[in-house]
């Protein structure tokens, strides 16, 4: 007991030896990129053709919001955000209550729907590219045998959103399903058992008593895609390249461009802090939607 004792102090530090350098090191990772960006946001730094770096204060994020494109990015980004998450939501909602009944296949069926989600999405954006081809994709061919003409998929602005909208929900909604079903099977039983006892219908148990207990997860798992779903970029670039134009450019694209392609790193930059802000935004602005919610329906 007694070399124990004298030996605690020395285990902590040895302790702290293995902590510490690990910690410097996350924190290094981290931070000085997020320093550095934003240095640069307030600076004109050009590769291409080479610059010196100059000091130009606010007027990186003033030529910013005074452009028309990035606030039409802004649009796109939350139009394909909102109207995709919504829907993997209520699609993702109605499996997981599904495979929790024990349907028939149940197990077969909750791996094929998990599937899409261990799928890069560079990988699900070249697939999609294929199968919506404006000429050789089999879509279109499975149109053509009903006698339509082949449809601008992904040349269109409206059908090239609804072609991102679908990429996205056939991707993340056995996110949403996970989740949900990880919540069904986590609600206690007697209380659904006592409501069929008194004769309650299964529309009444889902409405009255599975949505409202599940409605804090449910914001959680929405504010998690909407997050999420802000970055998209891979299935932008991959099928429509931000165009028609600029109609289909999100944030995360419009950065991109102006870091990688225009190679002007301080407008690059102040973009990627606006981007932090519209999400911080959107986020405060729904969870301060969601929490009378939450606290009215439990």
């Amino acid at each position: 007991m007694f070399i124990q004792v004298k030996g605690k102090p020395q285990t902590d530090s040895v302790k702290y030896l293995f902590v510490w350098p690990a910690f410097f090191v996350v924190m290094l990772v981290t931070l000085f990129p997020l320093i550095y960006a934003l240095t640069v946001s307030f600076q004109s730094v050009r590769l291409v053709p080479p610059m010196p770096a100059r000091f130009v204060g606010l007027d990186n994020y003033q030529d910013l919001v005074e452009s028309a494109r990035f606030w039409q990015s802004i649009g796109t980004t939350t139009l394909i955000v909102f109207t995709s998450v919504a829907i993997q939501y209520v699609i993702g909602f109605a499996l997981a209550v599904a495979m929790h009944a024990r349907v028939p296949g149940e197990k077969l069926f909750r791996v094929a729907f998990l599937l899409p989600m261990f799928m890069a999405p560079i990988a699900v954006a070249l697939v999609a590219r294929m199968l919506f081809h404006s000429a050789l994709g089999p879509v279109n061919d499975f149109f053509s045998l009903f006698g339509l003409e082949n449809l601008p998929f992904l040349t269109q602005t409206n059908w090239a959103l609804g072609v991102l909208v679908t990429v996205e929900v056939w991707q993340w909604t056995p996110f949403v399903t996970l989740l949900m079903l990880a919540g069904l099977q986590g609600l206690p039983s007697d209380v659904f058992e006592a409501a069929a006892l008194e004769g309650a219908s299964h529309w009444r148990r889902f409405w009255d008593i599975t949505f409202p207990m599940l409605l804090p997860l449910s914001v959680v798992v929405v504010f998690i895609r909407i997050v999420e779903g802000f970055k998209i970029i891979d299935p932008v670039y991959v099928l429509t390249g931000g165009g028609p134009g600029t109609s289909t450019e999100t944030l995360t694209l419009f950065a991109y461009n102006q870091g990688f392609r225009k190679f002007d790193l301080g407008e690059a930059s102040a973009l990627s802090f606006l981007f932090l802000v519209v999400i911080i935004l959107f986020g405060t602005l729904y969870l301060a939607a969601a929490k009378p919610l939450v606290e009215k329906r439990t």
